[in-house]
């Protein structure tokens, strides 16, 4: 078990927030799993979309966080889709089922993109609200084993799991990064074969974003850092191509998982993003009463415009919410190890480009 899952905020995230299963596709076999957290009767949530190698546990932060001070926050993990167009209804179905008017979306990686691709689906509805995008990316066709995508479906669960790990950042030495790829990589252990190999297929589609030009009324924030990572610098250029009015959210430091590892500030650059819609329609944020504001502890008050940038950057202030640490701890242990046959070979052209999704 890595440091994250053990600590104590991890534990009372479990034990506070229920993580629910929702099937809204014919049939038994395709089930969303979702952490909803925050005042139920905002409409206008901000609904977080994980990695490749993720699941909805990545955003836990994100959900303590932000649901600790008034935001409506949903980190969704989405069964096995081997289109986009399959995701986008999914995604669609679930946004009516929890009777949502509109969405902030927040989309990290693989959950950047299927984004991106909803907002596309839906450009002529009221659905997007807004959107964040963390390390993410418009064309698919940037990526390695783009041509043998389709055999996927056929490789063993323990050589696509290989195939992931091997685009981790090497040789980390920042201690919070560490332990957010420990976190994803028991993440990605605990996915099973076609649940990789359909969000691979996603991955690396050969697909991209058509229509950027018909996002640009939609507020849109990109988030990246500064340090290494698994995209690279013309992949990073091509989505400030494609979004060329959008607001810039960047770290100096935070790696692939910037959410787990340098949380407080990724949620600070949430809550930028989400003040401008405050007293809207469209609000994350169930606003307080003055009564109500004068009863609450201070890590769950509202911060004055004026004084959001003067936060210091605290994992503790931020990312704890006091009404849900004291809670008791919740163990979690799973054990999912698959065994296959002799598998497939891929041939890869040496000429594709050597990004690899994560």
């Amino acid at each position: 078990m890595n440091k994250l899952v053990a600590t104590n905020e991890y534990l009372s995230f479990r034990n506070a927030v229920p993580l629910k299963r929702v099937i809204v596709d014919e049939g038994d076999s395709k089930v969303w799993s979702l952490y909803d957290a925050g005042p139920k009767t905002v409409k206008c949530p901000i609904i977080c979309l994980p990695p490749a190698a993720g699941k909805a546990d990545v955003f836990y932060r994100q959900v303590l966080g932000l649901s600790g001070m008034g935001y409506r926050t949903i980190a969704l993990d989405y069964p096995v889709y081997w289109t986009v167009e399959e995701f986008c209804v999914g995604l669609r179905k679930i946004i009516d089922h929890l009777h949502l008017d509109q969405i902030h979306i927040f989309g990290c990686s693989l959950g950047a993109y299927l984004g991106l691709k909803f907002a596309e689906r839906m450009r002529n509805t009221p659905y997007i609200a807004s959107i964040v995008l963390c390390n993410g990316f418009t064309d698919t066709s940037v990526f390695k084993y783009t041509r043998a995508s389709s055999a996927f479906w056929l490789i063993p669960g323990f050589l696509l799991k290989r195939l992931v790990m091997g685009s981790f950042t090497r040789d980390v030495t920042d201690a919070p990064q560490a332990d957010a790829t420990d976190f994803v990589v028991e993440c990605l252990e605990n996915l099973t074969q076609q649940e990789i190999a359909s969000r691979l297929v996603l991955h690396c589609n050969g697909d991209y974003v058509r229509k950027p030009h018909s996002l640009q009324h939609i507020a849109v924030t990109l988030m990246d850092v500064f340090d290494e990572s698994a995209l690279s610098q013309s992949v990073k250029d091509d989505m400030y191509k494609c979004f060329p009015n959008a607001k810039r959210a960047h770290l100096k430091t935070g790696g692939n998982f910037p959410y787990l590892s340098r949380s407080s500030e990724v949620n600070l650059h949430l809550r930028i993003h989400l003040k401008s819609f405050e007293g809207t329609k469209a609000s994350a944020r169930e606003a307080p009463s003055p009564h109500d504001a004068t009863n609450l502890s201070p890590s769950m008050q509202a911060v004055p415009s004026d004084e959001i940038f003067q936060e210091e950057n605290s994992e503790n202030d931020d990312t704890k919410p006091k009404t849900l640490l004291d809670l008791s701890k919740l163990n979690k242990d799973s054990d999912d190890e698959m065994s296959m046959n002799e598998p497939p070979t891929i041939e890869v052209d040496d000429n594709e480009p050597i990004d690899f999704p994560i």
